[in-house]
Formats: structure tokens, sequence, C-alpha cells
């Protein structure tokens, strides 16, 4: 089974992408993955950044900004300007408030592709700036979700349920994939199931195949793990649906450049916390739009 075409690409067109995530100042996450990963997918990224950090919550020290304030002018200026957007590509958030500035350009743009990485937290954990009436806010946008990219923690606050772990049987990934589809999202992509077996899985449903028709997509796991490969991951993703691939292929090429970026980052001093260095791969997804 192949799934929908959820863009179609011109190839003489780029896409303008609102990227509405973070911004570290140190750290490959959010902005500093999106940014150069959607463009090498050809898209014209535009950026709403919801936070500065100095470095990911990962690293001891860090400072954080909220930037909510200034996001309303920020949008109003785009308005008067009449900058148009294909697609909007939300990850993390700042504040509950920030949620109604994503569902502000699903309004002003009816037309773009509403691309949701609901980043809240991994390995059953909250992210330390994020609050419950933050993830309660978040949920508000699987709501008509073309794509909602969770992984196994954030599908669970989702949901309201128990974290299971990595290591989930297919019967609880079906009842995953069906509850997060009962949010009202279009598509779902669940990724980082591990099952110890030496590889990962991501899981593609659609609502109207729901888990039934599910499509399990299975990579190499390497033997460390690297921050930032969720925000690696969606970006990738959302680049490959933007050059037109079908939705469970766009997740098979997200995968794999997930698995080459961590391939090449282990080279890198301090990688493991540093995050994702994908520089020299990104012309696996150039070639995509060539």
């Amino acid at each position: 089974m192949t799934h929908a075409t959820l863009y179609q690409r011109d190839p003489l067109y780029v896409p303008r992408v609102a990227a509405v995530h973070d911004m570290c100042g140190y750290g490959k996450c959010s902005l500093t993955a999106a940014i150069p990963i959607l463009s090498a997918a050809g898209c014209d990224v535009c950026p709403v950044p919801t936070a500065l950090f100095s470095a990911h919550t990962l690293y001891k020290t860090y400072t954080f900004h909220d930037t909510t304030d200034i996001l309303s002018a920020y949008l109003d200026a785009w308005k008067e300007e009449n900058v148009d957007l294909d697609a909007v590509y939300s990850g993390f958030l700042g504040s509950p408030a920030q949620v109604d500035l994503v569902q502000r350009l699903y309004s002003e743009y009816p037309h773009a592709l509403h691309l949701v990485d609901p980043v809240m937290g991994d390995g059953g954990k909250m992210y330390p700036t994020y609050t419950q009436e933050l993830c309660d806010a978040t949920k508000r946008l699987a709501v008509g979700a073309d794509i909602l990219m969770p992984n196994l923690t954030e599908a669970s606050i989702l949901t309201d349920t128990a974290y299971p772990g990595q290591n989930i049987s297919d019967s609880q990934v079906d009842s995953i994939l069906d509850a997060l589809l009962d949010l009202g999202a279009h598509n779902v992509v669940l990724k980082g199931i591990d099952r110890e077996d030496g590889t990962l899985r991501n899981y593609v449903a659609t609502e109207s195949g729901r888990s039934a028709e599910k499509i399990e997509l299975v990579h190499e796991k390497l033997p460390y793990m690297i921050h930032g490969t969720g925000d690696t991951f969606a970006s990738s993703l959302s680049g490959a649906v933007l050059a037109g691939k079908p939705l469970d292929e766009a997740a098979h090429i997200a995968g794999e450049f997930v698995r080459s970026a961590m391939e090449s980052t282990r080279h890198q001093p301090h990688f493991e916390e540093r995050g994702v260095s994908f520089e020299l791969v990104l012309g696996e997804l150039t070639r995509l739009v060539k």
C-alpha cells in the first residue's frame, strides 16, 4: 500500500514553509535543524521563533526567553506584506498562548498543510520548560493535522495514557495510532519504537485506513543516542512531503536521513549532547527535488 501524495510539487516552484519552532544558539535542534534541512529539500523557510535558548535543555546551563509577546506583531507584518504560505510546520512552543498563534496561521492560510511535531518530551518525561497547561493546549493542534508526528512520550501525553516505554507490541501500536487519529489528525507518523532487536520502527497510519492499514518502516539502530534526532526526522519528513513524495515514502526517507546523519555525527566532538551533525548528508534531501 502506498499513501496519497499530500503536496503536488511544481519543479520550478519553491514552496514556502512557516517553521514555528524555538531557536537554540548551541546544540543542533529546532530551527537550527529545520532551516537547513527544509532548505536542502528545496523549501523557502520562514522562521517563527517561539523561544530563544542559549543551548538546548540537556545542557546543565542554558538561558530561556519566551517570545510570545512579539509574535502577534510579527505575524501582523507578514499579513500586511501579503506573505503566502504552503505549509505551517510547528514544533517546540514557548507558552500555551502560542497554540493560538499557530491556529491563527491555519486560519489565515487555509490552503497550507498543517505539519505538527508536538514537541513536549521524551523518555517518558516532559521537557523542563513545558507545563501541563502547555501540553493540554498543544493537543488542540492535533485537530485537522495533515501530519501528526509524535514520539511515544508525546503520544502518551496527547492521549492521556501512561507512557508504555519504547518496546511495545503491535496491538499497542494499533491502539496508540487509533487514539491519535481519534484526536482529529488526518495522518499520523508514530516514531521511535525500539524492540531491542537492533532496529527502530516508525509507523504511518491514515484516517481512512487507520491502524488496520498501517505501514511499518524499519531502520537500523545505531549503538548510541544523539539529541535532536526527533527534530531532524520531522524536518526531513516535512521536506520530503513538500518535495512531492507520498507520506510513507517521505517517512522512510526521513528515517534513513536520520540514520545517515547519525553515522556522520559520531565523528564530531561531544556529539552525544551537541546534536545531529547532518551537514555532510544534506545532499540526500537535495536530490529529492533535482
